[in-house]
Parts: C-alpha cells; sequence; structure tokens
C-alpha cells in the first residue's frame, strides 16, 4: 500500500481543515493506499509514496475575484492552489466530486468504491461565476441541523451563510420548543446553551473561511430598547417614552398588532436616528468577524409613519438617508464592514431625492418575495410602470416582469455590488413534491443572474428543506460556482449516487410526475382556493402515488444488499409518499371547495407528520410546512 501525503502551504486553520477533510474523504474510499494529513509542507521521501500540498498562492489572473482554484494532479502527486484558503477547501471538495464523491445531503455522501492510486491524477482550473453565493437561515432548527448545513455548503460551491438576526434564537427556539408539534415535549434553553450554540456555528463558519452575513431582521426593536427575538407579541406594552420614536400609523403610534419586527419607527426623527445608529455601531464592535451586515427594516408591508414630517420624505428617501449617516458614523471610525441595503416590500421603490454617498460601502440584496416560481427569470421582458406609490397602500408585485422592473429602476441609481435574495425553497417547495419542477427554476434563475446584473444568489431556506432529496440545492450551489455545467447532467449525477441503478430511473421517473402536478404558487396561496386545475392534478397525483408506493413497496431490493446510501434515500423516498399521499388528499378536497373536508384531512396529515418529526427531524421542517399550510394555502388546525 502507498503513502499519500498531504501537507499545506501556512499555518491556517481552514487549510488545516481542507487538508484533513481530503485525508478522510480518500481513506474512507479503501483503496490501495493510505492517506496522511501532515502539520507542515514536507512530506518525508519514500519510494512509491506521493504527496498533494495545499497552497495559496493561485494566480488565476483578474478574472478571480471571486473564489478560483487550479488541481494539478499526476500519480506522483501534484497540488491544489487556490486564491485564498476558502478557495483551496472548495478545490478539495471539487477534486473529490472529480473522483466520484458525491455531497447529497448534510451527513450523506456517495463514497466511490475501491479508489486506486492509478485514479487520483487531476488537472481543473475553476474561477467562480458568482462572487456571493450563499443560504440563509430559516425555519424550526437545532444545533446539529445548522451544523450539518454549514458544513455541506462547500461541498457544493457556496461560500456563505447568513445567520439572521443579532442572535438566531428564533430558529433554534422553534424546534427546541417543538412549535406546531404537539407530540414533542418541550425541552428547555438555557442562556448558557444558546450562547455555546451561537459561538459554535461562529466558529464553523470561520472554521471554513465562509463570508459571515448577520442580523438583517430586528434593527427596529433593539433600537426602541426590545429584543429583537422573532415574530412574537412583545411581553410588555410600548412605554409613554418609546411611543413617539414609532411610526404613527391611523393616528396611533404603538407596535403594530404587538409585534416590534413588524413595526417601523419614525425615521425623520432624529432621535431614531442616533439611536438606530447607535445600536448597529455596537453590534459591529462587538463581531468583528461579520463580513456582511445586513440593515433592513420592519418586516411587514404597510406599516410606514405617517407622520407630517415623514410624508414629506419618500419612505425610501428615509431609508437612504439613514444608511448614508450609518455609513459617515462607520467612516469617523474607520470601521470597514460591508452593508447590505433591502429591495422589499416599499423599499422596492427607488429613492426620488437620496442617493447613496458611498456605494463601496454597500451591497443591493433584491428580495422579490412575492414572485411566481411556476417559471424562472425570463431571458427578456419589457419594463413595466411602476404603479404610483400610494403611502401604506402597497400591493406586493407578483409577475416576474413587475418585480424585475423594480430591480431595473433601482438599477438605474446604484451601480455597485449586488444579489438576489429569494424564496424558492423557504416556502414555495412545499407546492413541489417531486422537487425536480423547483430545481428547473432555480437553475433557469441562475442562468439569468448576468443579464440581470447581479452577482449572485443568497437563498432564504429552512435547513430541514429534503424530502424528498436535497436535489435543489445541489443545483443551486454547483450553478452558481459553475453556470456552465448543465442541469440533466446535475440531475443524473444526483439520482445516480442518491439511488442506484434501476432505483435512479425509477425515483426520477416519480418525481418527475409529481413535480408536473405540483403547483408551488398554489401551495403558497395564489388564486381562488377552489381551482379545477389543481383539483384535476391534484386527483391524478392520488391515482399515481398510489401506484409508485406499491412498486416500492414490492421492491425486495430494499433490503440490507444495498448499499447504505441507497437504502437510506429509498427509505426516505417510502416515507415522502406516505406524506404526499396525505397531504393531497387534503389538497384535492381545498381545491374541490371542500373546506371542511379539506381541513380534517389536513389535520390527518399533520398528526402524521408529527408522529414521524423524531424519524426523519433533519429532512422534513414541521413546524414550517405547518406554518406555510394554514397561513397561506388556506388550511387550519382548528378543530370546529
Amino acid at each position: 500500500m502507498r503513502n499519500l501525503f498531504i501537507s499545506y502551504q501556512e499555518k491556517n486553520d481552514t487549510l488545516a481543515f481542507a487538508a484533513d477533510e481530503l485525508a478522510s474523504h480518500l481513506n474512507a474510499a479503501a483503496g490501495d493506499f493510505h492517506a496522511v494529513c501532515l502539520s507542515d509542507a514536507a512530506a518525508p521521501e519514500g519510494s512509491g509514496d506521493f504527496s498533494i500540498l495545499l497552497r495559496t498562492d493561485c494566480n488565476m489572473g483578474e478574472a478571480a475575484q471571486n473564489d478560483a482554484y487550479a488541481i494539478s494532479i499526476t500519480q506522483s502527486g501534484g497540488d491544489i492552489c487556490g486564491v485564498n484558503s476558502r478557495s483551496v477547501l472548495l478545490g478539495v471538495y471539487a477534486y473529490l466530486r472529480k473522483l466520484g464523491f458525491r455531497f447529497l445531503l448534510p451527513g450523506h455522501t456517495y463514497i466511490p468504491a475501491d479508489l486506486t492510486a492509478g485514479q487520483l491524477s487531476c488537472q481543473l482550473e475553476k474561477t467562480a461565476s458568482f462572487f456571493h453565493r450563499g443560504v440563509c437561515i430559516e425555519g424550526a432548527d437545532s444545533l446539529e441541523n445548522v451544523l450539518s448545513f454549514i458544513d455541506w455548503l462547500p461541498k457544493l460551491g457556496y461560500n456563505s451563510f447568513f445567520l439572521q438576526f443579532r442572535e438566531p434564537y428564533i430558529f433554534l427556539e422553534r424546534w427546541y420548543s417543538h412549535t406546531m408539534n404537539p407530540s414533542l415535549k418541550k425541552e428547555a434553553l438555557t442562556e448558557e446553551f444558546l450562547a455555546d450554540c451561537y459561538r459554535q456555528m461562529e466558529d464553523a463558519i470561520s472554521l471554513r473561511s465562509l463570508a459571515y452575513h448577520a442580523v438583517g431582521h430586528g434593527w427596529t426593536c433593539e433600537a426602541v430598547g426590545f429584543p429583537s427575538v422573532g415574530w412574537v407579541r412583545a411581553q410588555k406594552s410600548c412605554p409613554p417614552s418609546v411611543r413617539p420614536l414609532l411610526a404613527k400609523v391611523g393616528g396611533t403610534r404603538d407596535f403594530i398588532d404587538g409585534i416590534p419586527l413588524n413595526t417601523n419607527l419614525c425615521y425623520t426623527n432624529p432621535v431614531v436616528t442616533d439611536r438606530f445608529c447607535d445600536t448597529v455601531l455596537s453590534y459591529i464592535e462587538e463581531h468583528p468577524g461579520v463580513d456582511y451586515l445586513h440593515i433592513w427594516l420592519a418586516d411587514e408591508v404597510n406599516h410606514i409613519c405617517e407622520c407630517e414630517a415623514c410624508q414629506k420624505l419618500s419612505f425610501t428617501d428615509q431609508y437612504v438617508h439613514l444608511l448614508n449617516e450609518l455609513d459617515r458614523r462607520m467612516t469617523e471610525k474607520n470601521i470597514d464592514c460591508h452593508l447590505v441595503f433591502l429591495l422589499y416590500q416599499e423599499l422596492l421603490y427607488p429613492p426620488v431625492t437620496e442617493t447613496l454617498r458611498n456605494p463601496e460601502r454597500f451591497t443591493l440584496m433584491f428580495a422579490p418575495i412575492s414572485r411566481t416560481f411556476r417559471s424562472s427569470y425570463p431571458k427578456e421582458t419589457e419594463t413595466v410602470p411602476l404603479p404610483p406609490y400610494r403611502l401604506n397602500q402597497m400591493e406586493l408585485p407578483t409577475t416576474l416582469a413587475e418585480n424585475l422592473s423594480y430591480l431595473r429602476e433601482w438599477q438605474k441609481q446604484f451601480h455597485g455590488d449586488s444579489f438576489v435574495y429569494d424564496y424558492p425553497l423557504g416556502r414555495a417547495h412545499y407546492g413541489d413534491f417531486g422537487y425536480v419542477g423547483v430545481s428547473r427554476v432555480i437553475s433557469g434563475d441562475i442562468a439569468q443572474l448576468h443579464s440581470l446584473g447581479l452577482n449572485g444568489y443568497i437563498s432564504c431556506q429552512e435547513l430541514r428543506a429534503f424530502l424528498p432529496n436535497g436535489l435543489p440545492n445541489y443545483i443551486m450551489g454547483h450553478l452558481l460556482f459553475d453556470e456552465s455545467q448543465n442541469f440533466e447532467d446535475l440531475v443524473t449525477e444526483y439520482f445516480d449516487a442518491a439511488y442506484g441503478g434501476e432505483h435512479a430511473a425509477f425515483a426520477r421517473s416519480c418525481l418527475t410526475e409529481l413535480s408536473a402536478l405540483s403547483d408551488c404558487d398554489y401551495f403558497n396561496g395564489k388564486g381562488e382556493r377552489k381551482n379545477e386545475r389543481a383539483k384535476k392534478n391534484y386527483s391524478q397525483m392520488q391515482e399515481k402515488l398510489q401506484q409508485m408506493s406499491a412498486a416500492l413497496t414490492k421492491d425486495s431490493r430494499l433490503t440490507e444488499t444495498l448499499p447504505p446510501i441507497h437504502r437510506f434515500f429509498l427509505k426516505l423516498l417510502d416515507y415522502h409518499f406516505g406524506y404526499v399521499i396525505h397531504l393531497s388528499k387534503a389538497l384535492l378536497s381545498l381545491a374541490d371547495g371542500d373546506k371542511t373536508l379539506a381541513d380534517r384531512q389536513f389535520r390527518e396529515f399533520h398528526s402524521y407528520i408529527c408522529g414521524h418529526e423524531q424519524d426523519f427531524q433533519p429532512y422534513l421542517d414541521v413546524y414550517r410546512i405547518t406554518e406555510v399550510s394554514t397561513k397561506y394555502t388556506g388550511f387550519s388546525l382548528d378543530q370546529k
């Protein structure tokens, strides 16, 4: 057996981690070699041994402002070189992919069998197609869910992770309290445990040298002394000293619906400006590891201050004025942190009088949350006139043409860094029971990013979005790094590795059929609930599901004779069929106009997934599917 020595060029935690990852994965392939990770660049001389050196002095030219790596390995060894330590790690995973490894889900990797030393040669150079390639936390998550997802990201070519809020408490609280799953007992959350969770998340991001995006939601709460713990009612009433700082809506200054996070401030009030900026600056000084700090306002439409002073300045002008003041104070303090500003709800409208004075400080984030997911961004679309802005009478755009028209108006004024912040795996994916359709939409969206003038994509999504599999994130990550890859080839690669042999064709055929009969927009509450087209499709889906489930159950190869990775994905597919049988039955009744029957069937579905959550916890977010179904789709858990 030959020795493969893996060493790295400099003392660097990410390079050391990359070397360990390379060694452990190669050894898992059980070949005719043994990989040994060294702590320095000097590999011992030995007959028949060879070595791989990890380096960060890669010269890829001016084009390599993005992540880039060069792999040059022969049967006698070679190196993996990147433009930075993260690029080296990305290069390591790209090399493993070339050798046949497939990173299918967090914690689930297809490992090629009996990899030989003669198969280790590789010549490959790549520069990332887009600068921003990331995911933002949502849903209900355990610490293990978050850490395993962060670990998965660079394996697919992603380079960033976004922890929302001052601390991502709400996402942990939902899981450990088992919100919307009464079959599980609430677990206690201590301050010590939470602090350790946040530390471990930040350490995991740092270890992989991922770009760290932070906060977004919550500044409006924090600025007036209320903790930004999520979309929850305040535990105490708004004190008189705070009321003058809040937006005046309908003649009243108070938390709207009692929820601080959904309440804007009176941004023309200089006291608000001071408190807002002080809150942001204090956070930056306490969190020097943040690379991109998101500055967002209240998370609700039509909650804008109607006082006399605020009515004289458009909402977006108030926002840009606030951003400029924040930038000025950061410059005075020599703070070099990048700020992300948001095109979302009323802020889709461009400013009328204000402009960002220091555009190099800022990144534009286009967030078309109300878009359709029946199709991808088009190659060409006409710009439609924006509807006149009417204070607190905003109707969110739904078509792609409408959403993109807002973006184009902004781009006439701002020409700096930008990315889209999109939601295919935030709630739309629940409406696609095959994941093939939503994956195709993601692929089409990424294909148009350059033509839209956007330099990347961050997915606002549940981290437990893997029922029936992880195809959407797999497609997203690989295409964001290399947009030249073919969608169909990636789908084939994924299904072959996940299901194997004849099962790959069976699984792909079943899930493609389910996607064709699904409707992301209907599930998201778009359109009338009584819907003949949806009724017909869900009726056909019920028939096909019985056949699919029966065929899978009869297959005797769901046994110990299959490789563990294939057994796992087929078991997940079997559960998925049961999941869809229950949910599509409720959807069929809803589309047929029988709300009473639909709600009863939905409660049966909910009981089914609650009872199985512990068995399939990493793959389906019971909290989030329940919230989306009751808030948008039109189901109710209440028994009348």
